[in-house]
């Protein structure tokens, strides 16, 4: 069965007068039909890798923006993920989909598989299901990915930025260097003086905030950092139990730890109970993200709560927004906070 150009195709091809790039003109510098443009255009398959390559860079060179109503009346919202893997995915997961509701929208969740990568096929699968917009849960994004969806017409924000997006792609935050510091400052409150750290992947900016905001607040208190008491691993439990183990098992271990995610705080807690270590009595643990089963953990986690569903929901409301508006330079850092629960406590005073 032939392909037929879309209705807002055609519609672009008929401002061509006016002098803008028309689908019909691409075609016929790529030498293909103007059917062939339309499945790049549309995402749909049946295009070689090399023809599909020779459309994308005439449809970025002319300037190409389609037009119509299509996209402006659709319904769905593309929330993808590197990972679906904890419950920080699932607040998430739950702060787009309550402004998704609000606005008669659904969403659907893309999972990459690979961090700081998105694999072959990626766009084109998104662009196929025409999203009104697309929320990200990382920033590494190819630059050559962000011209196809500006090309379409479907936004991007990113939420929770891995890296540093650029000032063209709109992100929503929180504030990573208070959260170390608040962290930090609470263990130092209660009279610790040996506080460990076990951070997030460096390459991560929230990761290299939360271990800068720590720095400050020791340097503030005047005390000095040791290196030899920071760890640096994945956002897992397991990683949190390997790296804990190293830093209890030291000479002069911490009378404290702080980890750079919850999950990462639960491996701490497996640690200490297989060195028969209490947590607070022995040693003090905070967390950083207060995802729920922070609380029901024992004793409950103290953490630095991020609040993950405001900061979904001010993606969602930013990318619905962009459809019908130009927005520059946008980040938008929402406020941490400590919460105090059951794993701190001073530190034990030393037998006499």
């Amino acid at each position: 069965m032939g392909d037929t150009a879309t209705s807002d195709d055609l519609t672009a091809q008929a401002a061509g007068a006016g002098g803008r790039a028309t689908l019909s003109r691409i075609a016929r510098e790529a030498s293909v039909s103007v059917s062939t443009a339309s499945k790049v255009l549309n995402g749909r398959p049946g295009v070689s890798p090399d023809t599909r390559e020779i459309v994308e860079q005439l449809l970025d060179r002319h300037g190409y923006s389609r037009r119509g109503g299509e996209l402006a009346q659709g319904s769905l919202i593309e929330l993808v993920f590197e990972y679906i893997d904890s419950s920080w995915s699932l607040e998430i997961i739950r702060g787009v989909e309550k402004v998704a509701r609000q606005h008669g929208m659904s969403v659907t969740l893309t999972e990459t598989g690979k961090r700081g990568s998105t694999g072959a096929g990626w766009v084109e699968s998104i662009i196929s299901r025409k999203p009104v917009g697309v929320i990200l849960v990382f920033s590494d994004l190819d630059p050559a990915y962000r011209r196809q969806l500006h090309t379409r017409n479907i936004p991007v924000v990113v939420v929770d930025p891995a890296g540093d997006p650029g000032p063209e792609v709109p992100a929503i935050g929180s504030t990573n260097w208070s959260g170390g510091m608040a962290a930090t400052r609470h263990l130092i409150e209660l009279g610790h003086r040996r506080i460990g750290v076990i951070a997030g992947p460096m390459d991560l900016m929230c990761s290299r905030a939360r271990v800068s905001g720590y720095r400050s607040a020791l340097e503030e208190a005047g005390l000095p950092l040791d290196e030899a008491i920071l760890r640096r691993g994945e956002f897992v439990p397991e990683a949190g139990r390997v790296l804990a183990l190293e830093l209890l098992q030291l000479e002069d271990r911490p009378t404290a730890i702080f980890a750079g995610n919850d999950m990462q705080a639960f491996g701490v807690y497996e640690a200490a109970r297989s060195l028969g270590i209490s947590i607070p009595e022995q040693l003090s643990v905070v967390g950083y993200d207060d995802v729920p089963p922070a609380r029901w953990v024992g004793p409950a986690l103290t953490t630095i709560r991020q609040p993950l569903i405001e900061m979904a929901e001010e993606a969602t409301r930013l990318v619905l927004k962009l459809r019908s508006e130009t927005v520059d330079n946008v980040r938008l850092d929402l406020a941490t906070s400590l919460v105090v629960r059951g794993s701190t406590a001073p530190p034990a005073r030393p037998a006499a």
